[in-house]
């Protein structure tokens, strides 16, 4: 192969490149114009179309006025007359409850405590014994003078305190003769003239105790 040949070939190997590139600009121009005049006619469409609202209802007339009606006055109407009940209705009167009393709980006193119990006494070793014979003192001679006119007779019991002197400090009667005057007569005589030895405890002193008297009133033979 010549020079020259080679030189040939090396320029048309340039043109064909060159309107290769001419091509391909020339076909990017012609794409890229076909999708702007879609774009185009689509937002021309697009535009073309409006949506009318649609007018508005009229406004509705206002119903014609009532026609003009005379007045008439109303009837005169007289009151219906007044008629007295001779039987009034009877007077009716409210009674009130009366409010229950109102209880107030008094304070509540505790009662006293009891007394203390007394002392045990001094256990009797010994117990107090008669001096003498007491019947002589309950005969005729100190027989009560209205006992003897009453006709009284009958058993009187006594119950006496003797001291430690053994002397009778008290004296009651608790069987009754049925006779005031021999009953009383018996405690008179029982204080006055009946004598005792004391009692004594288990130490020897004396003690007060007491003492039962059974004494028989017999009347005095004449």
């Amino acid at each position: 192969m010549a020079y020259s040949d080679q030189k040939m070939s090396g320029g048309k190997i340039g043109a064909l490149v060159i309107v290769a590139l001419i091509h391909i600009a020339l076909g990017y121009a012609f794409v890229t114009g076909l999708a702007t005049n879609f774009v185009k006619k689509q937002v021309e469409k697009l535009n073309t179309f409006d949506v009318e609202e649609p007018p508005p209802p009229p406004p509705d007339e206002p119903p014609p006025p009532p026609p003009d009606v005379p007045m008439t006055p109303p009837p005169v109407v007289s009151p219906p007359p007044i008629v007295q009940n001779p039987n009034p209705p009877p007077v009716t009167v409210a009674t009130v409850p009366t409010p229950p009393p109102v209880y107030v709980p008094s304070p509540v006193v505790a009662p006293p405590a009891p007394p203390a119990p007394p002392a045990p006494p001094n256990p009797i070793s010994k117990a107090a014994g008669l001096k003498g014979n007491p019947g002589q003192f309950f005969g005729a001679d100190n027989y009560p003078p209205s006992a003897i006119r009453a006709g009284e007779q009958g058993r009187v019991v006594a119950k006496l305190t003797v001291g430690t002197d053994g002397r009778v400090t008290d004296c009651s009667v608790t069987t009754s003769s049925n006779s005031s005057a021999l009953d009383q007569a018996t405690c008179r005589i029982a204080k006055s003239r009946v004598r005792f030895s004391p009692a004594q405890d288990a130490a020897g002193n004396p003690i007060a105790s007491s003492y039962t008297l059974p004494v028989r009133w017999v009347l005095p033979e004449n």
